[in-house]
């Protein structure tokens, strides 16, 4: 289907402040640089320095004052201009070569004032050559004092500039507050700045040497890092550049550690560059247009029916809904940004067009006025919107029809009747009264009430939602577009009963578009992390009872469609697998008696395991969490036996003691399956106070002392004082003292000893001092009186000589 553009007359200028200076000016000097401010109530017009006669104009719709400066040639003039994006005030910052940046603003009396003067430069020695306002920075390349000769052997002065970035914040006093001064890069050639809404492209200027005129920088703020590319070698690097970690590189530093990228080359030949939210737009002087993105890659977007004559010639590049738009002079052509195609070529009554960055909000005057969604052209003969129309035939339905379509597809899944339904019939041959009912009501035949307002409502959602279709129907490919749609459907479909084909939409959009769906869903759920590592939501239970709702009696969905728990674990597993153990346990507690979980004898644990897959194919830490979070006695053995198995023997006894409050009898099972594995060997040694922490407290030292017999190892010969190399060592009675010890403290009352082993742990002091040892003697026979006073008494004794 042939999308068909229209050029719209948004506005004639004349509500604009100074319109006749507006349209002076934009006639006059095709090199003046056009801005517009966020809001889209003020075009700034700067003509930059070297111009006759440099001038300053800020036009503003409607009735507020503008803003006009003027210099005398020869004296110095603002190198550029910005808005700055508050959402109280509009304000701009004025920068010059020497470094003076102003910041001007409305307050609350009419007209502009100027709220703020600083030196970006204080050393003084320094000339801005470049400046760029990306959001929440002002980030401009200065030019240092260089030396004579640089390591070389080319002058000092082609490495002699800096990059320099300040943070912005918004100052009801000040208009900003400009933070410190940060060097982002030393030792850099001179470079132009660009700045998209998230990227900064440094590209080489007239003045750059030679030997890196090939090599252009992406700054990423928001990713923290800096991306080195050559768009003719089709290369890129990325490195950490950090401003917050005081991250600061040096360029010819940063070159010798990629020689990949200084093959000799010819310098770019880019006629234009233009930022975009998709990369930078390069348009060379033979008509090709390429992309470059912000990871650095660079793809051809298309080439152009006319190429651009030399310098002289004027061309402006910008993008909406994924098309290319190009103005060269008095030809704009139009092309698609994925295929490259020609869409559409007309020829201007002007030669001098200026693109605006879309969309231009503010202009809502009359809905004919409308910018959302096309791309504005401003000339002095007024302002322009570039829209696709709607094509013949793609009608959007009325409120009525979208009511019989509706009753339709509800009339025909509860029907009897075997033949097919259509709305026409509904509306014509009245089989059934509620349509017609509906129609009439939204014809405005009964007075309002609460009904009325109800379905306007429902209807005015829905209507949007069909409009949201046509738009992409047009070829509105944009992700924001798609992004809208997907979260629109999942809300509707939440209503409905989630049956069939429902069921199986549901299951397409997550396909598709797992994160807007996801979305759609947090909304639904009212999700929200606790700070524990836990879930919790505010939703009715009839959500949740429709979240949780099971395919009837245990069988398998129908064509691989997932039911809506199933389908969310299933999202989860791809975008953020960390929380689908929470958002089981989650819904284990929103489930109800008779509801919630599935068929009889499947729970939600088990139901999120199949999700992941058979049985050892699954991610052995997702199943773990899944088996420990049940609840289940069986299930948390299970993952039990497989952390000893693995050995990991401080989850085991951590997750052993997050769960004993809640079962004591789980926690004697718990510890008796570690306490087993302690038995047996010694790689449980070290984590002997979590162990004891474990220990029922109704366990006796003489249970403990059983359990552990049951479980030590068969002797294989007689003891040893010390074991055998590499053998294991036998447990002794110094590391069960710990456990003997927790045992008959815990609940067990202080008197005589009540256990047969519990003088183990009685602590007897120090034992008696050895006898002095002296030489032996030999026993005489003169001796027996001392053997009769040795021997116990009551017992006689007896000495055979031998001899």
């Amino acid at each position: 289907m042939k999308r068909v553009g229209t050029l719209r007359l948004l506005s004639d200028l004349s509500n604009f402040s100074g319109a006749a200076r507006l349209r002076e000016l934009l006639a006059g000097d095709p090199a003046i640089r056009v801005r517009c401010s966020p809001d889209g109530r003020h075009l700034l017009l700067l003509r930059p320095p070297g111009a006759p006669a440099p001038q300053l104009l800020v036009a503003v719709r409607g009735a507020d004052t503008e803003l006009e400066r003027s210099w005398p040639a020869g004296h110095p003039s603002p190198l550029d201009a910005f808005f700055l994006p508050w959402p109280v005030r509009p304000a701009l910052v004025l920068v010059w070569e020497s470094g003076l940046a102003e910041v001007w603003g409305t307050g609350v009396g009419p007209g502009w004032r100027l709220l703020q003067s600083t030196e970006l430069c204080p050393g003084g020695g320094a000339r801005v050559v470049a400046v760029a306002a990306p959001r929440g920075r002002l980030v401009w390349c200065e030019e240092r004092q260089a030396g004579a000769e640089g390591p070389l052997g080319q002058p000092s002065a082609v490495f002699s500039h800096c990059l320099c970035v300040r943070i912005l914040e918004p100052s009801r006093e000040a208009g900003a507050n400009l933070g410190l001064t940060h060097i982002l890069m030393h030792h850099c050639p001179p470079f132009e700045l660009l700045a998209s809404r998230k990227d900064l492209f440094l590209v080489p200027s007239a003045t750059t040497w030679p030997g890196v005129a090939h090599i252009l920088l992406i700054w990423s703020p928001g990713k923290g890092k800096v991306t080195v590319a050559a768009p003719c070698l089709g290369l890129s690097h990325s490195k950490s550049l950090n401003p917050r970690r005081g991250d600061t590189w040096d360029f010819r530093t940063l070159l010798r550690s990629l020689p990949g990228l200084l093959s000799p080359r010819e310098p770019l030949s880019i006629h234009t560059w233009a930022p975009t939210a998709q990369g930078l737009l390069l348009l060379d002087f033979r008509g090709t247009v390429k992309l470059v993105q912000p990871h650095g890659g660079i793809r051809l977007v298309g080439m152009l029916q006319e190429a651009p004559v030399g310098l002289a010639g004027s061309a402006e590049l910008g993008t909406f809904h994924g098309t290319l738009a190009c103005v060269l002079g008095s030809t704009l052509e139009l092309l698609d940004m994925g295929s490259g195609q020609l869409l559409e070529r007309k020829v201007l009554n002007t030669d001098r067009v200026h693109l605006l960055e879309p969309p231009v909000p503010g202009l809502e005057a009359e809905k004919e006025l409308e910018t959302r969604g096309c791309l504005p052209l401003l000339s002095a003969l007024g302002l322009f919107g570039v829209v696709w129309e709607v094509p013949q035939g793609l009608e959007l339905p009325s409120a009525e029809d979208l009511v019989f379509e509706e009753a339709c597809k509800y009339y025909q899944r509860r029907s009897l009747w075997g033949a097919q339904l259509t709305p026409d019939e509904l509306r014509h041959n009245s089989t059934f009264r509620a349509p017609q009912a509906l129609a009439s009501i939204l014809q405005g035949h009964v007075s309002p009430s609460t009904l009325l307002t109800t379905l306007r409502t429902e209807l005015r959602d829905y209507r949007g939602l069909e409009q949201l279709k046509a738009q992409l129907v047009t070829g509105d490919d944009e992700e924001a577009g798609w992004t809208e749609l997907a979260e629109h459907e999942v809300a509707r479909l939440l209503r409905t009963e989630l049956m069939g084909d429902q069921l199986a939409q549901l299951n397409t959009i997550f396909q598709v578009l797992p994160t807007a769906a996801w979305g759609a869903i947090l909304r639904a759920l009212q999700l929200q992390p606790d700070g524990n590592g836990k879930l919790r939501s505010q939703a009715p239970p009839d959500v949740w009872k429709k979240v949780l709702g099971g395919t009837a009696g245990g069988k398998e969905p129908p064509n691989g469609i997932l039911p809506l728990f199933e389908l969310l674990c299933q999202c989860l597993c791809q975008l953020e697998p960390q929380w689908l153990p929470p958002f089981v346990e989650l819904a284990q507690q929103q489930s109800g008696p008779g509801w919630g979980a599935g068929s009889p004898g499947l729970p939600l644990y088990r139901r999120a395991l199949a999700v992941l897959g058979e049985e050892g194919t699954r991610p052995e830490a997702l199943e773990l969490e899944l088996l420990l979070g049940s609840g289940r006695p069986k299930a948390v053995l299970q993952a039990m036996r497989q952390l000893v198995q693995k050995e990991q023997w401080e989850w085991a006894l951590e997750a052993g003691l997050a769960l004993s409050p809640s079962s004591p009898l789980l926690r004697n099972e718990i510890f008796k399956l570690l306490l087993a594995e302690f038995a047996r060997h010694r790689r449980l040694d070290a984590h002997l106070p979590l162990l004891c922490r474990l220990c029922p407290p109704d366990l006796a030292p003489t249970e403990l002392l059983l359990l552990l017999r049951t479980h030590l190892p068969d002797e294989l010969g007689p003891p040893t004082p010390f074991p055998e190399p590499g053998a294991e060592p036998p447990l002794t009675v110094g590391l069960l003292k710990a456990l003997l010890e927790q045992t008959a403290a815990q609940g067990q009352p202080s008197g005589p000893v009540l256990s047969l082993y519990e003088d183990i742990l009685q602590d007897l002091g120090p034992p008696p001092p050895t006898p002095p040892r002296g030489p032996m003697t030999t026993l005489q026979v003169s001796d027996h009186v001392g053997l009769e006073a040795w021997a116990p008494s009551g017992q006689g004794h007896c000495v055979t000589d031998s001899g």
